[in-house]
This record gives structure tokens, sequence and C-alpha cells, in this order.
């Protein structure tokens, strides 16, 4: 055993990181563990992929989060087990943490609902890792069509979600804008991007009025919407439907569903829907004495018992809620049930157009309002003052003059 803290959190996203602030800041000793020295803006990364922000916008060195906050020790190592009942964490290289209190807070892994070929073939979009993959594959396609005449470059998103709709619209508009200035616009002629989900219309958990718009910008942008039908199965060469229709495709990315990871499924701990933990109304495992679960880990319900979108907003709160209760452990205090201030929802749809149903009572926005509302919230939700001017500049860049911000150097495989 190398060392004893008062609270071991496991995950440096927007919970684990929310919650190590609130708990270093109250002068709890705690251990962050994370596999990546940084904290990472999952919102923006579709945007990495499609080149509109560079990855020095979405990702942030977690010691320069707790440079100030002396009671946080940042570890960056993979977790390998955790034992619930002794709140003890094993990393790769064989060293044991202990804690009093264990907050679990890995977020999650892509859910490829065992499709055939699609873990194998399919590009998921939740880590900078996924999303420089992607844009790297992108790249290589366009470049490879560009040598190739009677070629395509064709892209299929699997998921009509808020994630799905922002990575169609965008590449969309990469078709549309950047390819005839940077290619040629025999080439954007030969990039078409296709939308598929099993649902019948988009942003199923908007409004019929958000629904219908982000369905008629994604057609405006060209996006071919195929709607109430299941993928059955991903090629490298694209996609088979429910109904038998082939979609030809040289990338096909996957929006369509998160599972908690191997860390949360081998746990021991009971498991809900998507392998998540059906957390208590204090954010604890049941079962489990001083063990949180929070964020993209848990499955996390209001004070009317309906079940949380796995949304930052809901992540970032749990994480603040659970550090009072951890330190109403530590201090003999009583723990509270989790209120969670419901902001709304929010995509963007493409260049000057999102959705927004801002609130409880889901005061609709559409357009260039709701755009202008969208990057308001996102920037400042950025973790770190140089994220956001990072985020600005290219944001204000690619408006203006419809340029690409980052340059890819890597390879998708």
């Amino acid at each position: 055993m190398d060392d004893t803290y008062e609270v071991i959190v496991v995950g440096g996203g927007f919970a684990g990181m929310t919650a190590a602030e609130e708990l270093g800041r109250g002068g709890i000793r705690a251990l962050l563990i994370d596999t990546n020295n940084y904290h990472q803006f999952q919102p923006l990364l579709y945007q990495v992929a499609a080149s509109q922000i560079g990855v020095s916008a979405v990702a942030r060195p977690l010691r320069s989060v707790f440079r100030g906050i002396k009671g946080v020790r940042v570890l960056t190592a993979e977790v390998t087990a955790i034992d619930s009942g002794t709140r003890t964490v094993t990393t790769a290289d064989g060293s044991r943490h202990q804690s009093r209190i264990l907050v679990i807070a890995t977020g999650a892994v892509p859910n490829f609902f065992n499709t055939p070929g699609a873990e194998e073939h399919a590009y998921p979009l939740y880590s900078v890792a996924d999303a420089t993959r992607l844009n790297a594959a992108i790249t290589k396609v366009l470049d490879e069509t560009d040598r190739e005449p009677e070629g395509r470059a064709d892209v299929v998103v699997v998921g009509g979600g808020p994630t799905g709709v922002e990575t169609a619209g965008a590449l969309a508009e990469n078709a549309k804008y950047i390819v005839p200035k940077y290619f040629s616009p025999a080439l954007a002629s030969r990039c078409r991007i296709h939308l598929v989900d099993m649902v019948p219309n988009v942003l199923m958990a908007f409004s019929d009025k958000s629904q219908t718009y982000a369905r008629n910008r994604l057609e405006k942008l060209g996006v071919q919407l195929h709607m109430g039908q299941g993928v059955t199965d991903v090629r490298p060469d694209g996609v088979t439907l429910a109904d038998g229709t082939v979609i030809p495709a040289r990338i096909v990315v996957w929006a369509g569903g998160l599972q908690a990871g191997k860390i949360v499924t081998e746990s021991g701990l009971a498991q809900g829907r998507g392998g998540r933990i059906d957390v208590l109304p204090d954010l604890t495992a049941p079962g489990a004495e001083g063990v949180y679960v929070l964020g993209d880990a848990a499955n996390i319900t209001d004070a009317a018992g309906t079940k949380l979108p796995q949304l930052g907003s809901v992540a970032q709160q749990s994480g603040k809620w659970a550090a009072r209760n951890i330190h109403a452990d530590l201090t003999g205090g009583t723990r509270q049930p989790f209120a969670y201030w419901d902001k709304g929802y929010m995509a963007m749809v493409g260049r000057g157009a999102a959705v927004a149903e801002i609130g409880r009572k889901r005061m609709q926005l559409q357009g260039p309002l709701a755009f202008v509302s969208w990057l308001a919230v996102h920037l400042a939700l950025l973790p770190g003052f140089q994220q956001k001017v990072r985020a600005l500049s290219s944001w204000a860049t690619g408006y203006v003059t419809h340029s690409p911000s980052q340059v890819v150097v890597g390879r998708p495989d």
C-alpha cells in the first residue's frame, strides 16, 4: 500500500475534476487519478475532428488546474482495478492506493450495441484521441480522393443525438465551404454526409419545433437523413441498414450511445442501464459505504426520480454536490440528496445556426440567437483562460474566412 488519502477520485473529467477542486479548496486531502494528464472538454471534440478548433482549445493539463490547490495530488496512471469494499485503487504498475472515501468518475466508453463490425471499423468520438484520429482519417480520405477522379469521400454518422447532429453539420459545412476552397468544387461534389438513426427524427430529447429546425437545417447543408432505420452492419466501405439499404462510405462515425467502462463493470457494484451504477439520491453506490459514483459512470436521478441525461452539466453539478456530501461524511454532518439545476439543452447545427431549450421551462431558441447562446455557454464552460482564448480565436477566424483552424499531424491507424 503506497499511501493513504482521505479521498481518491478516479477520473479527471467534468465530475472528477470538479469534485477534486471542491474537496481541495475545502482543505480535504485528495488524490486524483486519470489515464491522461489533461482534462478534455468533450462537447467540442467534434470541432477538433472537423478542424474547426485545435486540441489545445479543448485539453487543459490537470496539474495546471490544481496548481494553486495544495491538498490535491494529480497522478497520471491507468487504473486496472477498484475494490469498492476497501476503497482501494490499483494501477497498472501494481501500486495500490487506499482512502476513506472513493469517488468513481471514470466517464464512459462507446456503446456499439453489438453491431457487427462497428467496433472494428467505426470511429467513435468520445476522447481527444478519438477526435484527432477521426480528423486524420478525414484528411487522408480527402487527399486520396483528390487523386482519384471517380472516387468518393462520403461519411456516415450514426446517431441522431446532439453529438451526431453537430458532427454531421460540421462535416457538411466543410464539404460545402472548405473542400471547394482548398481542394476543388469537383471534389466537393463527391463528398456526401449521411446521418443515420433508428429513431424517427433528430434530437429526440428536444421539442418538435427544435427537431424540425435541426432537420431542415441539416438538409439545407446537404446532409442525407436516414431516420427510422438502425445500422445492422458496419464495414470498411460503408454500412447496411435494417431495411437492407447499403450506404457506401469511406468513413463511419459512431455517435450512437455510451456505456460504462470496464473499471465500473468489474467493480463489483450493482449495475443498471448501460452498465452504469444506479446511485442513491446522495450519489453514493448502494451497498458500498464511502463510495460515490458520478458523471457518465452513474445513472443519476433528480428530486422527482427522473433519470438525468449524460450531460456535462449533470456531471459537473454532481461533482460539486458529492464534494459537499463527502465533507459532511468527514466532519460528522449529514448528506443531502442531489438537487439538479436543469439548464436545458443545446445543439449546434452548422455555421450561424443552433437550437437551444434553456432552463427547466425550456425557453426555445432557434437560429442565430441560439447560435450566439451556444457560443457563450460553451466559452464560459471551457476550463482555463488559454482554452477560452484559443476557441474564441478559432471560431472568429473560421466564421469569417471558412478556414480550417488546425493542422493534422498523425495517422488514422
